[in-house]
């Protein structure tokens, strides 16, 4: 039972899309259609029929030819234009009306009526309704005398039935294209969020990228540095350092693999499982790495780390390989760094200073600029500057304890 009722419905559906398509794509071919059925339907009440209703039978067969056709001949124009078709019409319906033929055709204004109704303002309905009452309300006084409510009222009855039908369809297919328009709407946000989404991550990685390639080089560069200096006087030195290399290569290469293993893992892989990142307990494992690469560092670590997000953990672990990175870069040779963190009941305090000349250490770029972001994503604060008495540099990076949630 429900196949057979499903079957037809399908077939209606397909052939109405079907008639809508080539309408769109051909609109000349179902106004011409249309045009030439009223055209031959009028023509054939022309023939005679039209004497059935007439007041006055006698009159000329070539005034009720050219009537017809003035009724039907303008329908192709109704869809463009459909108040002028009404008002061509009107003056062909006050002929009929006066002259006593009360053709028929005259009905034909529906059409342009209910194009008045689909596509114009509604302001202009009450004007079509006055164009249609009057050649009615002419012919009725001159030829129905006291009847004549009964050949006007059932006819504006029929105009205002059509009228509402496309009242009816244009509600409806605004509401349609309001749909289409909010789902278009929200596709597009969709995409723009996307890509701002695609834009965040490429700069995510773009930091971390540069925080892991540019500490570990500059490392390398420091180790390459004094190993040669070594070589001469010391071969085992030499060899600590080649040591150190390849250590501090086989990390970065390592890290750069976690990272670049984001991109390929699955979208449902847990971001823990997929990336793990270095937290506050590979600070000391980090000034090692320093150290060997020549300047010393001195550092104070509280005996108990404060319980950070991951996320926090791996901001203060950049910025800390960041500011050491300069100072390798940028402090020169005999200057000495020191990281201090400190916790306070509203945050952790983090201080990264060395002795290098200030002049040297560049105040803009990406490694700087880079560690201003990761801290104001977890609402914490980095300022960096000479010392005041121009003795060194100084990196000061604040993190709340309990930061609000991490901002995209």
């Amino acid at each position: 039972m429900t196949t057979e009722t499903t079957a037809p419905s399908r077939w209606t559906q397909q052939l109405i899309t079907r008639v809508r398509a080539t309408d769109a794509a051909r609109p000349w071919l179902w106004d011409t259609a249309l045009t030439l059925g009223w055209t031959i339907a009028a023509l054939v009440d022309a023939a005679g029929g039209w004497r059935n209703i007439a007041r006055d039978p006698t009159l000329p067969t070539a005034l009720v030819v050219g009537l017809s056709l003035a009724f039907a001949l303008p329908l192709y124009a109704r869809r463009r234009r459909p108040t002028t078709v009404l008002a061509v019409t009107t003056a062909a319906a006050f002929v009929s009306e006066v002259s006593g033929a009360f053709l028929q055709g005259a009905f034909l204004q529906a059409l342009p009526l209910f194009h008045i109704a689909l596509t114009r303002p509604p302001a202009r309905l009450p004007w079509a309704f006055a164009l249609l009452a009057a050649p009615l309300l002419t012919g009725a006084l001159r030829h129905d005398g006291d009847a004549w409510d009964l050949h006007v009222v059932p006819a504006m009855w029929g105009y205002l039935i059509v009228a509402l039908i496309g009242i009816t369809v244009r509600s409806r297919r605004d509401h349609t294209a309001g749909l289409v328009d909010r789902a278009r709407r929200l596709e597009v946000e969709r995409d723009q969020e996307v890509r701002l989404a695609a834009a965040a991550e490429r700069a995510r990685i773009a930091r971390e990228m540069h925080d892991i390639i540019g500490h570990n080089l500059s490392v390398i560069t420091g180790l390459a540095d004094g190993g040669r200096y070594a070589a001469a006087k010391s071969p085992e030195r030499a060899a600590q350092a080649l040591d150190a290399i390849g250590t501090t290569s086989r990390q970065a290469l390592d890290e750069l693999r976690r990272l670049l293993g984001v991109l390929s893992a699955p979208d449902d892989t847990p971001s823990a499982a997929r990336a793990p990142q270095p937290t506050l307990e590979d600070l000391p494992s980090l000034l090692e790495g320093v150290r060997k690469a020549g300047p010393p560092v001195a550092s104070e670590l509280p005996a108990l780390l404060p319980s950070l997000p991951p996320g926090a953990q791996l901001t203060v672990y950049r910025v800390v390989q960041e500011s050491l990175t300069n100072t390798l870069k940028h402090a020169g040779p005999g200057a000495t760094a020191a990281v201090r963190l400190r916790t306070a009941p509203d945050g952790l305090l983090v201080t990264v200073t060395d002795t290098g000349t200030p002049s040297t250490v560049p105040g803009q770029g990406q490694g700087l600029a880079g560690m201003r972001e990761r801290a104001a994503l977890y609402d914490g604060t980095l300022d960096s500057g000479p010392l005041p008495d121009g003795t060194g540099w100084q990196v000061r990076l604040r993190i709340p304890t309990t930061p609000e949630e991490h901002r995209p």
